[in-house]
């Protein structure tokens, strides 16, 4: 039992109870599944244990989330499904859960403007929210939309009506939607109504707590690293799920001194009796919210109210940072995994930016009552990692290609796995077994605690960024090019 109290409240589910309706557990975004009965390792030539495999575009950083019998994925548009979908696009992809055959897709031209805000291929990178029949995402072009989990089949629901509009480059004829394409309910263009400037691709999990939904903008520098466009910007939003109004944002200044950009999406607890968001800034602070309660009754968009913040790095340089972009022994931090929740902590990994910092990063133990450190773990050079948290025990990654197994009261390293290739993808626990993949196409199964034990160990001679799902007896691995679905016979 914890010395203090941290309640994990059961809001109503996001979809059926065997699902994974969104990026990490609701709401504490721990990477533990209750799956059972999983397979431990699969032939990618003989196909033991695969039950289908269904072929993608060439980049694809989205985590796959499974609801109501549908799988969403994001990815590009080097491998078209429809004709007249041509050139670059990012693409989010409803494949059904049975066989993977695709349901229908949003395709989102790239922005014409500068390429350092949609960068060339990246396709789409941020995961779905998935409640009921509406998937939440945000866009490779910056904009939140709330989509039809039917999408065309049951006609197009309003009040957006503007697809044709949508799928068609600047300036050009609208094109037809067919029943392959995306049914938009509402769309926010944070760009216009925010005000922020993203880098290289939109990165977002969007989180729901009733009519509300919480999320990280992607506001960050310009194509020179060295200069925010958009001081003033927004890096965690509330946006009502019911209509796409902007409500709330933070007012902590945070955009001047992020290093890189917003990549960090938020998580949720009762603390001690309090509702209370997590939220990781690209300046490398984590920051406790009070939730939105009361929308304004006019158009001004509220003030969320800080309870605390805590910083992973307190000695880095917290203004001026972007002249530390080419230096690797000083610098400022960034965070880019989600804040996670389990047993009455706070889990946060950072350090130095993974394309611009310094080669340092940590993984933190913080209280989450007032945002003070309990202990503090090295990692590799850099870490992209979001934690997972099973069996009194922290799983990380780093870029160094190295898997951590940290205990989660002390903060001592118990042992550490490397593996062949650098991690962008975090470890998802189920079933006793920890699912992981490289950006060299490692795929490994270990088993989970104090005794390391490989399992598996595959190369799939595809880069792998997304983390492993598992939904409904299945266990799902996104490479760049393939989403490959795995179950016992």
């Amino acid at each position: 039992m914890s010395f203090f109290r941290v309640a994990f409240v059961l809001l109503p589910i996001l979809s059926f109870a065997a699902d994974q309706p969104q990026w990490g557990q609701a709401w504490t975004r721990n990477l533990v599944s209750e799956e059972n009965h999983l397979p431990e390792s699969f032939d990618p030539v003989t196909r033991q244990n695969v039950k289908w495999v269904m072929d993608l575009g060439t980049q694809g950083h989205s985590t796959p989330v499974v609801a109501g019998g549908r799988i969403f994925i994001g990815t590009n548009n080097a491998n078209p499904r429809d004709p007249k979908h041509v050139g670059d696009r990012g693409v989010f992809m409803c494949l059904d859960e049975k066989d993977g055959h695709l349901l229908w897709q949003l395709v989102v031209p790239k922005l014409e403007d500068d390429k350092y805000f949609d960068w060339p291929d990246v396709g789409m990178s941020s995961e779905a929210t998935v409640e009921g029949d509406r998937a939440y995402l945000v866009t490779n072009r910056g904009e939140v939309v709330c989509l039809d989990v039917h999408g065309m089949a049951n006609g197009n629901d309003g009040p957006y009506q503007d697809e044709g509009k949508h799928l068609a480059l600047r300036d050009q004829p609208a094109l037809m939607p067919g029943p392959l394409d995306a049914d938009i309910v509402w769309l926010l263009d944070m760009k216009e109504a925010c005000g922020i400037w993203c880098h290289d691709n939109a990165h977002s999990s969007i989180l729901i707590r009733g009519d509300h939904l919480y999320l990280n903008t992607g506001t960050g520098v310009d194509n020179t690293h060295r200069f925010i466009r958009k001081p003033d910007a927004p890096s965690l939003i509330v946006v009502d799920k019911n209509t796409g109004k902007y409500l709330a944002r933070d007012d902590e200044h945070i955009a001047p001194n992020i290093f890189h950009a917003t990549w960090s999406s938020p998580s949720f607890a009762q603390v001690d009796g309090k509702p209370t968001i997590f939220f990781c800034g690209g300046n490398g602070i984590t920051y406790a919210f009070e939730t939105l309660e009361n929308a304004s009754p006019t158009d001004a968009v509220v003030t969320l109210t800080k309870r605390w913040q805590y910083d992973l790095d307190p000695t880095a340089p917290k203004t001026q940072v972007h002249q530390f972009t080419q230096n690797k022994l000083e610098g400022p931090s960034n965070i880019y995994g989600m804040p996670v929740l389990a047993d009455g902590k706070l889990f946060i990994a950072g350090g130095g930016d993974v394309f611009w910092g310094k080669n340092e990063s940590w993984l933190k133990c913080v209280d989450p009552r007032a945002g003070k450190e309990v202990w503090s773990h090295p990692l590799g050079k850099h870490t992209l990692t979001t934690a997972a948290v099973h069996d009194g025990l922290v799983y990380a990654t780093d870029a160094d290609g190295t898997v951590h197994c940290v205990d989660e009261k002390t903060g001592e390293g118990i042992w550490t796995h490397a593996m062949n290739g650098t991690f962008w993808a975090s470890p998802m626990i189920a079933d006793g077994k920890i699912y992981l993949g490289t950006r060299k196409g490692n795929f490994c199964v270990l088993a989970a605690g104090h005794e390391k034990k490989v399992l598996c160990n595959l190369e799939l001679k595809a880069p792998i960024s997304a983390s492993t799902t598992m939904a409904n007896g299945v266990v799902y691995v996104a490479t760049m090019k393939q989403l490959w679905a795995l179950a016992l016979p």
